[in-house]
Parts: C-alpha cells; sequence; structure tokens
C-alpha cells in the first residue's frame, strides 16, 4: 500500500517531503510524492532534502525513485528499520537538523542504538539552529521518553556550512503522549551572541542593546567568538527557561543590518512570546506535531497556528489515525488538541 502526497499542498516546502518520510519510515507505508516543494521558486529536491531522502532510504534499506537534486517526484518504499552509526553530508550549508528531524522518530524505533554524524549548516535564517533543537525540542521529546543526545562539533553559517553534529539514539518503543497545560515560571533568561570572522563590537553592540532594552545583569549576557576557519557568520539568541518549557529565539547576522536592528528583531519575537502567556512559540508548536501524533496524543497552546502547521497537521493525518484539532481562545492563544481516532 502506497501513499500518495501533493508535494504543493498548503505551505508546499520542504517540510511536507520530511514528514512523509519520517511517516513512510514509522508506519511502513510507501510514499508516493509529486510537485515536490511546488510552492518554491526553485521547485524540487534541494542537496539538504536529497540528503534527507539518502539518510531515510540507507536507514529503512527502501527502494527509491526519484532521488537527484531537482526531483519534482519520488517514490520511496521502506522495509525495516535498522539502527547503527551513519555518517551523512549534505556538501552544502543546508540545514543539519532539519535531516535529524526526517530520519530521528524512525530511529527511535530501530532495533538497536544508533550514532548519526552529520556535516552540513548548524545554523542558518531558513531553519531551527542547533540550539533551539537542543534546548527547546529535544527536552520535549526526552519526556515522552525518547532517549536522545546531540553534541554541537563545529558550527556551520550559511553560506559556507562545515558544520559537524553528533546524534546519540537509544530505541525508546512509543513514545508517550504528552500535554502541556502551562509554562511555569521562568527560572532563566539569558542573551548569547555568536560569531566568526567578524569585528568584536558586533556582537558587544548586540548584547549592549538588549542590556540596554532588558535591564539585565552582565552574567546574563555571553559572547563566543569561534574559529574563524569555520567561515563569517554571526548568530543572537535569546533563551528563556521556564518550569516545563524552553524556548530559543533567534537571529542572524545579515550585510547592511545593524547590529542593534538585528538585536531588536530577537527582541521583539522573544517579547510576543512571553506577553502571550502561551505554552510554546509557533516553531517549536509545528516541531512537536508529529512526534505528539505517534505518541497517540498531546496538547499544548501556542500564539500562531501558521500555514506551516497547518500543512504539517493534514500530511500527518493521511498517514495516522489521529485528529489534530485547534481552535482560538478568547485570550488570543491557539489551543492545538491531538487525540487518537482510534
Amino acid at each position: 500500500m502506497s501513499i500518495t502526497i501533493n508535494g504543493s499542498q498548503g505551505e508546499g516546502g520542504g517540510q511536507i517531503l520530511r514528514t512523509a518520510l519520517s511517516l513512510s519510515m514509522c508506519t511502513g507505508q510507501a510514499l508516493r510524492i509529486n510537485n515536490i516543494r511546488g510552492n518554491r521558486k526553485k521547485p524540487g529536491l534541494m542537496r539538504q532534502h536529497l540528503t534527507a531522502v539518502q539518510a531515510a532510504a540507507q536507514i529503512c534499506h527502501a527502494d527509491v525513485q526519484g532521488d537527484w537534486v531537482g526531483s519534482q517526484e519520488l517514490f520511496f518504499k521502506p522495509r525495516q528499520i535498522r539502527g547503527g552509526e551513519y555518517t551523512f553530508n549534505i556538501g552544502t550549508a543546508g540545514s543539519c537538523i532539519l535531516v535529524l528531524q526526517t530520519v530521528l522518530p524512525a530511529l527511535l524505533r530501530a532495533d538497536q542504538p544508533s550514532q548519526i554524524k552529520l556535516s552540513g549548516g548548524t545554523h542558518n535564517p531558513m531553519s531551527p539552529p542547533f540550539h533551539f533543537m537542543q534546548r527547546a525540542f529535544l527536552p520535549l521529546l526526552q519526556k515522552m521518553g525518547a532517549a536522545v543526545e546531540v553534541t554541537l562539533e563545529r558550527y556551520g553559517f550559511y553560506p559556507a556550512g562545515g558544520g559537524q553534529l553528533h546524534m546519540r539514539i537509544t530505541p525508546s518503543g512509543r513514545l508517550s503522549p504528552l500535554h502541556l497545560p502551562e509554562r511555569g515560571l521562568l527560572i532563566n533568561a539569558y542573551a548569547e551572541s555568536v560569531s566568526a570572522a567578524l569585528p568584536r563590537h558586533i556582537a558587544e553592540r548586540e548584547l549592549a542593546h538588549i542590556q540596554h532594552e532588558l535591564g539585565w545583569h552582565d552574567k546574563q549576557l555571553q559572547l563566543l567568538e569561534i574559529d574563524p576557519h569555520q567561515g563569517s557568520g554571526n548568530v543572537l539568541f535569546i533563551t528563556q527557561e521556564y518550569e516545563y518549557v524552553t524556548e530559543v529565539f533567534t537571529a542572524f547576522g545579515e550585510k547592511g543590518v545593524s547590529a542593534e536592528a538585528i538585536a531588536a528583531n530577537v527582541l521583539k519575537a522573544s517579547r510576543h512570546y512571553q506577553a502571550s502567556q502561551a505554552v510554546v512559540d509557533q516553531y517549536l508548536a509545528d516541531q512537536l506535531l508529529l512526534p505528539m501524533a505517534l505518541a497517540g496524543g498531546g496538547s499544548f497552546t501556542t500564539t500562531t497556528w501558521s500555514l506551516h502547521a497547518a500543512t504539517n497537521a493534514c500530511i500527518i493525518e493521511q498517514y495516522l489515525p489521529i485528529k489534530i484539532e485547534y481552535k482560538k481562545m478568547p485570550n488570543g492563544l491557539i489551543a492545538v488538541t491531538l487525540t487518537s481516532s482510534v
């Protein structure tokens, strides 16, 4: 039995492919997807998407057709998921995080522990950065019963790439449903500016702007200069740690954009979340849908129900007996509930 997916539906980007691949591996159902990334200026598989396909195929010994850069159609027929040691190289600054998220759900069901070494982009503007995965996403996955550790061995900024990640996964069987009714009290908050091969004053000004706006102590401000041979780049984080959830907000340095403007961007996102009282921000909400669906249930509140999330939910419901519902509450928050339909 195979499931056919239209890759141009809804948001029409790479997440459709990644979610469908993950679910194909986990359910054993073959996937046929056409119009891959049909809503993008350059449709079809790019290097990071192809690496996700190749990684998935290797892990479950799949039969694959259409696995080349630019391909807009793909057939993927999985077999048994195999744990073990794997090494994948994207070859560009394409996101390592998105490739890992594609294969992680399957490896949690593998026959033995796994280790993955992956090279490519670790911090680029179009995907979740490493720090988001490590601090925001994985702790919630661990609450659901997953045993996963991830290590950043080398930063990989856009456009140079060259970053390296190492992930260890211990099979855990089926995940447990996760319900997040509140974020809890704020325990800690801090900002970090990471830069390579750029003048130090850029990071100093970013952090100074945050300190001025929030009145934070020096100990809440961290500046990290990394090896310039890793390629030039700058990323600014604000991390908010609550009792039950951690959120990470990110802004990237851009040519022609002042350090103060970069800081203002990350401050805006952080303040919006903090004022909303939502449990998770829209990006973490999107990432939680797949593991909660595989667990058979979950719930949370979020700031926004994006087209990206709605598309992701649609793909999930095509594979699993799960109902994903959202509704706007009187306080403006979006309540999301996943319920098994079996």
